[in-house]
């Protein structure tokens, strides 16, 4: 599996200092927020949402450089160059940001079209859809833990209904195989955080108007991504691990 190669790009709009001097005078700490797969749908709408509210926004993608979208995004955002399968660039990612982190959103993630269907599977496309969807959060989440326990702040990986293994339906297979692992391994993890202060959950956003989700999608971006901060708002530490969606509606595991 190749990997891109790690930089950091820095973009500011606005004064930092400023920011944070408004929210000392408010009596809150600017939050600080990490979001991977950045450049794109539901990713861009996560740094629009809260850059927009004045958080600073650790925005991650592969090839930040031609990411027009992000870079015109107003506030205080912050572009790194990301490939989260390349488990390496995650770990020194996690080594350079030396800031607590509120929110961490694992969102980069692969359709898996190009793994083709049985009988003639691709399996070297396999693993790399694995590798992303599956691994990548978990290295997301190592990365990143210290960052979190610092702020007792919040981990939400963006999954799917198609990782349901109760609503199964032999549809994408290789999608739901990747996204079923990712639910697995939260699950098998969250012990680990149990008494840390981080809340961790997997979201189903919905089917959403992406360049994934396709224009047919029934979910607009904007109320996708509203819904779940609202999620994300309201998860605890300790509470019992859940798949839910946008809405707060629970799915069987």
């Amino acid at each position: 599996m190749r990997g891109f190669p790690f930089s950091r790009l820095r973009k500011r709009n606005g004064s930092s200092c400023a920011k944070w001097a408004a929210s000392n005078e408010k009596g809150k700490p600017l939050t600080a927020i990490l979001i991977t797969g950045a450049n794109r749908g539901i990713g861009l709408e996560f740094v629009k949402q809260y850059a927009g509210e004045g958080a600073r926004v650790h925005a991650c993608c592969r090839v930040p450089e031609k990411a027009d979208a992000l870079n015109a995004v107003e506030g205080d955002v912050v572009t790194h160059k990301l490939d989260v399968s390349d488990f390496g660039a995650v770990k020194a990612l996690g080594k350079e940001i030396d800031e607590p982190l509120d929110i961490v959103v694992a969102n980069a993630g692969a359709g898996g079209k190009d793994v083709g269907e049985f009988g003639a599977l691709d399996y070297d496309a396999f693993l790399h859809l694995l590798a992303v969807n599956t691994l990548g959060p978990v290295a997301t989440l190592e990365a990143f833990a210290p960052h979190l326990k610092k702020a007792k702040g919040k981990f939400a990986a963006i999954s799917s209904i198609l990782g349901s293994i109760a609503n199964a339906g032999g549809f994408a297979q290789a999608y739901s195989t990747s996204k079923a692992g990712l639910n697995m391994a939260l699950k098998a993890y969250a012990p680990v955080f149990a008494d840390t202060g981080v809340a961790i959950a997997p979201f189903h956003p919905g089917w959403v108007k992406t360049d994934m989700g396709g224009p047919e999608a029934a979910v607009a971006v904007e109320d996708s991504v509203a819904g779940l901060r609202e999620r994300i708002e309201k998860m605890k530490p300790g509470a019992p691990l859940r798949l839910t969606d946008y809405q707060g509606n629970e799915i069987g595991w």
